[in-house]
């Protein structure tokens, strides 16, 4: 473990930059290891509180909280930042900027005047596309073929700042939300190490972004994966995508929880009914589900209260799924 010894650390950049982090998700944690490590004073790191999770419903503390704490980081994680004492708080910290990933709550400007380099926000999408909470996701299920890393200022609005940078990668057709985030946090970790010198220095201009352009995302949630086979099976399939591994695509069999987690559509397939289940001879996809469009071709599922296991190895004990009719 370290000490907070940051203080008075110069970064390799050759400055002197003190830096309040807000972070909470996976996502948000290489680019505070990458401030870490370059140097950067992080003179505290804001997290959401620890949240009630499983079924003892104990505390957990956020992957941004763990990764400071182990670095030996100052952490707060105040219910809100729009109360005077929090605001007064923070002010006490003196950063010289503040920067924001994957947070989980909206700066007010009281917070936002404080620094004087502002907020950076590092936001997982070409802006002005996919603002709001489900950006990766979004550009999953909207079957792009590129998406990125927006750095932007932050303002009073939902991801509304002017931007001064942006990084773009192509999709796959294998990437889920997971691998894709994954990707793009690295992405984003070394796009904020590239212009944040540059932005204190005052070697940037600010973009403002073009509203006729802005689309907007909403927070995603359980009700979000079931299945509605009426969906053409491109559809479902970039949902399954979009939606793993949290919190996955599902549909029902014998008054169980069946989750997909990995599929394949084939969409010129003809004569399955919607819903219905198929035998297929088409590799790993071993039975297949009629959708409005095509068939779905499952790889591996998860019945709820066991492992995530192959089609093959799920039909080997569930002899009377070939032909049932799965609900949407």
């Amino acid at each position: 473990m370290l000490v907070n010894f940051f203080d008075d650390t110069i970064n390799r950049e050759g400055l002197r930059v003190r830096v309040v982090f807000m972070g909470t998700s996976e996502f948000a944690v290489p680019l505070l290891e990458q401030l870490v490590l370059n140097g950067y004073p992080i003179v505290a790191v804001y997290t959401q509180p620890d949240r009630a999770a499983g079924r003892g419903r104990a505390l957990v503390a956020s992957p941004v909280k763990r990764v400071a704490v182990e670095w030996g980081l100052t952490v707060v994680q105040p219910v809100s930042l729009k109360t005077p004492q929090a605001v007064k708080k923070l002010a006490l910290f003196q950063p010289d900027v503040i920067v924001v990933a994957s947070f989980g709550q909206i700066l007010p400007v009281s917070v936002l005047t404080i620094p004087a380099h502002g907020g950076l926000n590092i936001h997982p999408s070409l802006l002005p596309t996919f603002r709001g909470a489900s950006p990766i996701a979004s550009a999953i299920l909207y079957g792009g073929e590129f998406t990125g890393v927006s750095v932007m200022l932050l303002d009073k609005g939902m991801d509304t700042g002017p931007v001064l940078a942006r990084a773009q990668i192509p999709i796959s057709a294998r990437d889920t939300i997971g691998s894709l985030s994954a990707k793009l946090s690295l992405v984003g970790a070394q796009l904020l190490l590239e212009i944040l010198p540059r932005w204190v220095q005052g070697e940037l201009t600010p973009q403002r972004q073009d509203e006729s352009q802005a689309t907007y995302t909403r927070m995603l949630g359980k009700k979000d994966g079931e299945i509605d086979w009426l969906l053409s099976a491109i559809g479902i399939w970039r949902r399954v995508r979009a939606l793993n591994p949290w919190p996955g695509c599902y549909t029902r069999w014998q008054g169980k929880r069946l989750k997909i987690t990995e599929s394949v559509p084939f969409s010129t397939e003809r004569n399955v009914n919607i819903g219905r289940v198929a035998a297929l001879d088409k590799g790993e996809a071993v039975f297949g589900v009629g959708t409005g469009a095509g068939v779905l071709g499952v790889l591996k599922v998860q019945l709820e209260g066991k492992r995530v296991m192959t089609a093959a190895e799920f039909l080997r004990g569930q002899k009377e799924f070939i032909g049932a009719v799965l609900p949407s």
